[in-house]
């Protein structure tokens, strides 16, 4: 093997390593209603409306537009302006049970249907410190929601 051919396997090894083990960027959508496009352009197919917290997992930024995939795994753009990094998640789970503290036995402070946005406040483990839009706030698993 030549030694430019090794330096090219290491790094690939390297960077697929430090791919692996990096966390996902989660933003939300800044705006009451925001585009998602098949391409980045202004100019490309318009696919859907999101609204304001919406969370989007940012896979790719390219001059002033980012690539994100949403709860149902689509990826998309949407201009990068229009995202924010205050953090919200989406409730998957049919029923979340939000708790006092983060553990499974603690009593129920609010329960939120699927599609509810919380925002983010904390990750402690397992289990994310979440706030209703209402000000009501605890734990919920990090399982049942899109966008940890």
């Amino acid at each position: 093997m030549s030694g430019r051919l090794v330096s090219c396997v290491i790094a690939a090894g390297v960077f697929g390593l430090a791919g692996a083990g990096a966390a996902a960027e989660f933003r939300s959508v800044s705006e009451n209603a925001a585009v998602l496009y098949d391409a980045p352009s202004v100019k490309a197919k318009k696919l859907y409306v999101v609204s304001q917290g919406y969370p989007l997992e940012v896979v790719v930024v390219v001059e002033g537009w980012s690539k994100v995939r949403d709860a149902s795994g689509e990826l998309t753009w949407i201009e990068t302006r229009h995202l924010t990094e205050r953090r919200m998640v989406l409730i998957k789970a049919p029923l979340a049970q939000i708790r006092e503290a983060a553990d499974d036995n603690a009593p129920v402070v609010f329960q939120a249907q699927q599609n509810v946005l919380l925002e983010l406040l904390e990750v402690a483990g397992g289990w994310l410190r979440v706030r209703h839009r209402d000000g009501q706030a605890g734990f919920v698993r990090a399982g049942e929601v899109w966008g940890a």
